[in-house]
């Protein structure tokens, strides 16, 4: 088992040396923690040089998190073969009270409504090889901005219908980002920055939030692709190849897609699994609303004993992306909500009982890393324990500091061959995947 210090060698020419260690008492802590991660419970169970004042202290350093993130997974993660894609979601958390920084209500998907508590966005990257995402930006979220607000309540509700008079033709590639696209925007730039040369990013996917020409163009503009997905009712037309009318501007827009009647000559796959029979089409198609030709792919399904039909949208901006690659990139997608699963489940991201900026921001942070933390210790126990998991990673680390503990109290300290064999046999008493003995 890899020890925390020599997983965080690499942070050397980010982190000072006494922050360094600092951190890796924190690390350590959260490892072997049971039960709520807070500050106080940290300062428990960091043992001597992590006091409670020293965790505070820790909480309230300024720390280059996505740096930091970075160094980590290229160090230790990401494979020299691998093919990288960059992602992007919100994370809410729930938190009480009235005084915590950025508290207000944002819609939580768990409870299906507006909650009390904090958003983040997270910027992750994912590998394909390893169908894992690894998060490297978590930012929290603004309050909503008030002036936006006002401006939608002063539009007339009555008035003429129809395009006002004299009114031009808006170039849809000059878009004027929102305060939302441009804070996404702009941690897209500072995570590719970051990356430089190390890797090649091109696709960046999100879900259906970005499904707007908006959206796309400020992807565009950082020189990545989008992969996202359209509302189910979604217009779409074919390009338009029929003969010129001779007079005004050539036509653009053909016949609109039927969703329920697609033309056979898109078919791409077709699979039947348990009464349900899948169709994949893709398909170069026009929007109103955005500038480009998008790459569409559309997943239908058929219930074949009632007849009843359901489907979904995916689009791109790359054309020549093909179908397979794209849903699978948004499929991978996915892999973020594991992160958050985890980062609340095990390392304390619904814990947060810091209500500062700085403590609440490296709060978040702390938990995201921990994700990339414990991948990077879970990985080389793979080939041993094949089903290894965050669980049985824990009750190791557990297992090691209630032996470390205890030997304490002796005279003297056995040797470590000892030590390591104590702290093996303590570790299966909570681990869920144990050993199998060789044959």
């Amino acid at each position: 088992m890899p020890e925390i210090m020599a997983l965080l060698v690499c942070l050397s020419q980010c982190v000072a040396p006494t922050t360094l260690r600092q951190l890796g008492r924190v690390l350590e802590a959260m490892l072997s923690i049971s039960g709520r991660v807070t500050m106080r419970g940290l300062s428990r169970w960091s043992g001597k040089g992590g006091s409670y004042r020293t965790i505070q202290r820790v909480f309230n350093t300024s720390l280059h998190w996505c740096q930091l993130n970075w160094l980590l997974i290229r160090h230790h993660l990401l494979d020299a073969d691998d093919v990288v894609l960059m992602s992007g979601d919100h994370v809410v958390v729930t938190k009480s009270g009235k005084t915590t920084y950025g508290l207000d209500r944002f819609f939580s998907s768990l409870y299906g409504k507006a909650v009390p508590g904090l958003c983040f966005l997270s910027l992750s990257l994912l590998s394909v090889k390893r169908r894992t995402s690894y998060p490297v930006v978590t930012e929290q979220v603004s309050q909503p901005c008030e002036t936006s607000v006002q401006e939608r309540s002063k539009k007339k509700a009555g008035g003429p219908r129809g395009r006002p008079k004299g009114s031009q033709n808006r170039n849809r590639r000059e878009v004027a980002l929102s305060p939302s696209l441009c804070f996404i925007q702009n941690h897209i730039k500072r995570l590719l920055e970051h990356i430089g040369d190390a890797c090649k990013v091109v696709y960046f996917i999100f879900d259906g939030e970005l499904g707007h020409n908006d959206a796309m163009h400020m992807v565009r503009q950082v020189g990545l692709h989008l992969i996202s997905k359209l509302r189910y009712n979604s217009a779409l037309y074919f390009p338009y190849h029929g003969p010129y009318l001779g007079r005004g501007p050539r036509r653009k827009y053909g016949q609109k897609l039927d969703y329920r009647n697609i033309p056979p000559e898109y078919l791409k796959a077709t699979s039947i699994e348990e009464g349900i029979q899948t169709q994949i089409y893709q398909m170069s198609l026009w929007h109103k609303k955005f500038a480009d030709l998008l790459n569409i792919v559309v997943i239908v399904k058929t219930h074949l004993q009632t007849d009843k039909m359901a489907h979904v949208v995916l689009f791109s901006s790359d054309v020549r992306l093909g179908y397979e690659q794209l849903i699978d990139y948004y499929r991978l997608r996915f892999q973020l909500e594991f992160n958050f699963r985890d980062a609340k489940q095990y390392w304390g991201l619904e814990d947060c009982m810091s209500v500062k900026e700085q403590p609440v921001y490296n709060s978040a942070n702390f938990s995201m890393c921990m994700v990339n933390v414990s991948q990077a210790l879970i990985r080389p126990m793979r080939g041993q324990w094949p089903a290894f998991s965050v669980n049985d990673l824990k009750a190791w680390f557990r297992g090691r500091k209630y032996v470390i503990e205890t030997l304490k109290l002796l005279p003297e300290l056995p040797d470590s061959f000892f030590i390591d064999q104590v702290v093996a046999h303590m570790a299966e008493l909570g681990r869920v995947n144990h050993a199998v003995n060789p044959a």
